[in-house]
């Protein structure tokens, strides 16, 4: 079944909402030093349930391209329209994601900031790219150059990797320090680069594996040429299950010669990634669209309908916990400091107490996404 609009998909909303939801579950455990295995980022190589969880938000971005775009033509925007719509929302996006990453702008004890440090990467700056980016391929070419765009993206990454030469390093680093990704960033970036990345001038939101990014959006931009198409919504189900399950066997194949790496964002972990985010949502789209099993996924939609606002909002929330201070007898602390000692004199398994913290910041989140449902509100960029 779909939405209000005859080109809005329930499980694509659906999809978007368990991302979102993933990532304030990955983003807000109670301590950093106690998480579990499943929500702890690879340290390099390698994939985790948390390294799942951006990529499968940039491919929900693709997948919705074709279905909105139409139904803005079919409503009578023109191209131009369109694109002043995409480069507007792209141009928010980005500028959200400084919002952020300077919030609170040393305005409050404990927290400095200045114009010369403050890190120009990240998720918000990295989704307005791709999503310009796939927008203008989409606008301007048809499946099969989408197809050879994304083909070549990821080629174009391997081979960079592989052969560019680097002073002091070589050519085919794969590690922290020496690689291309890190090269670019500790230079176009000088300064203003993620500060708790494994090596000074590194970002995991960088310049080169922005290219590769792309690429996971119009891997997106194809599956919603698939939903869009007349084929059955069996036949559907089907062609994503079976496109995920290769993507899967291939990028883990690949891994043997290309390390799947977040982190670095490689081709191979873009095909694992996407095979990943296509088999669960051929089984979201068939138990949602095709059986109609709607009421169970209710939490998830409502969450899917804003979820650029909810992340937002837990984004500024998670850090005033950081820096409104409490007055106790042994000194000032943090507000979730202070929260979170009554959590752990409750359940003194520090892993699962940080990750009941992680579970009650994501409730508390769901709660905020529900008044605005309630409400009939969507706010989109």
């Amino acid at each position: 079944m779909k939405t209000n609009s005859k080109n809005r998909l329930l499980s694509l909303d659906v999809f978007r909402g368990f991302t979102i939801a993933g990532m304030i579950l990955v983003n807000n455990p109670g301590s950093w030093d106690h998480l579990l295995p499943a929500l702890h980022h690879a340290t390099w190589h390698g994939c985790t349930f948390a390294d799942l969880i951006f990529p499968f938000f940039l491919w929900v971005v693709g997948a919705a391209i074709p279905l909105s775009f139409a139904n803005r033509m079919d409503h009578g925007a023109s191209r131009s329209q369109i694109l002043r719509h995409v480069f507007g929302r792209a141009f928010i996006l980005f500028a959200i994601g400084l919002f952020l990453n300077g919030f609170p702008f040393g305005l409050v004890p404990g927290h400095t900031f200045s114009w010369d440090t403050i890190r120009i990467p990240g998720v918000l700056q990295r989704i307005a790219i791709c999503f310009l980016i796939g927008s203008l391929i989409f606008l301007y070419s048809n499946i099969f150059w989408q197809i050879v765009s994304t083909v070549f993206l990821l080629t174009i990454s391997w081979l960079l990797l592989k052969f560019i030469s680097l002073p002091d390093f070589g050519a085919g680093i794969l590690e922290p320090n020496g690689n291309l990704a890190w090269f670019i960033d500790s230079h176009l970036l000088r300064g203003h680069t993620y500060a708790k990345a494994l090596i000074p001038g590194f970002d995991p939101e960088g310049i080169f594996s922005t290219l590769t990014a792309v690429a996971t959006v119009l891997t997106g931009v194809l599956t919603g040429h698939s939903l869009r198409s007349k084929k059955t919504q069996l036949a559907k189900t089907a062609w994503m299950l079976i496109t995920g399950i290769l993507c899967i066997c291939f990028g883990s194949l690949l891994n043997n010669w290309l390390p799947i790496n977040k982190s670095l964002w490689t081709s191979s972990y873009v095909i694992f990634t996407t095979g990943m985010a296509l088999t669960i949502f051929s089984c979201c789209y068939w138990l949602i669209d095709i059986r109609k099993y709607q009421k169970w996924f209710k939490p998830l939609e409502i969450y899917g309908l804003n979820a650029l606002t909810i992340f937002v909002t837990s984004g500024i929330i998670g850090r005033l916990t950081l820096f409104i201070r409490i007055n106790e007898p042994a000194g000032l602390v943090s507000f979730k400091t202070y929260y979170y000692h009554f959590i752990t004199q409750l359940i003194p398994n520090l892993m699962l107490a940080s990750f009941l913290h992680a579970i009650l910041f994501m409730i508390i989140m769901y709660f905020i996404a529900y008044e605005l449902y309630r409400a009939k509100i969507t706010i989109k960029a």
